[in-house]
């Protein structure tokens, strides 16, 4: 009988050490083109406790953008990223098969990834003035942009910077239906939050807000 591999990850122990520094839980709602990439880099990475939340299934336009193989369609997306991730690092993710609002109990760092503002607007309220949330990172993306808010909620001046970019659906720019995400951005995305879980977890300093362009390689941090 052949045991089973485990990651052994002394390669990045000068960047971020598993079992000293990603101590903490970490909760990603929404597990399509944002947060299914963002599952598998910090399962990779070495973060032992992930939580994911999604009430979504997988069709066949998810598949160019999103980590789900052409086997999983038609699944619950949460189930097939607990797969996809037991198989890629051997991390036993939890699921919940659900949306997240204003009464859920949340802690450690949480990763949104939905996609609308009314979706943010209902789990900002379960995030606002919260101890027990170490940084709440809100990701957004649309084709080749994508802005990334990272906010320790109980700061009242993060509070307030971050209220000011909660607007509703019907001001948000709307995109084709075929210029709306794109592979490529979706990794960039995956790698930029991890970093900033990275960061946070080693006590570095991280920007509030990264917006980066794949059209015109631009990347703004501040």
């Amino acid at each position: 009988m052949v045991d089973t591999p485990t990651p052994d990850f002394w390669r990045q122990l000068d960047i971020v050490r598993p079992v000293e520094d990603l101590t903490f839980p970490v909760t990603i709602i929404g597990c399509g083109g944002i947060g299914s990439p963002t599952t598998l880099a910090l399962a990779k990475m070495g973060v032992g406790e992930i939580t994911v939340y999604d009430d979504d299934f997988l069709e066949t336009h998810n598949l160019p953008n999103q980590i789900y193989k052409l086997s999983d369609v038609g699944k619950a997306k949460v189930e097939s990223l607990l797969a996809v991730v037991e198989e890629f690092t051997g991390n036993k993710i939890k699921i919940h098969p659900e949306k997240v609002g204003a009464n859920h109990k949340l802690g450690g760092v949480v990763i949104s990834g939905v996609d609308t503002m009314a979706a943010r607007a209902e789990i900002w309220k379960s995030i606002r003035y919260k101890p027990n949330i170490l940084i709440y990172i809100d990701a957004r993306m649309g084709a080749e942009v994508c802005r990334i808010h990272t906010v320790q909620p109980v700061n009242p001046e993060d509070v307030r910077n971050y209220e000011k970019t909660l607007f509703t659906d019907e001001q948000a720019t709307e995109l084709r239906c075929t210029a709306q995400a794109v592979i490529y951005n979706v990794f960039m995305i995956a790698a930029l939050i991890t970093n900033q879980v990275k960061k946070f977890a080693r006590g570095e300093p991280f920007p509030k807000e990264v917006i980066f362009d794949l059209h015109s390689l631009i990347i703004i941090s501040n």
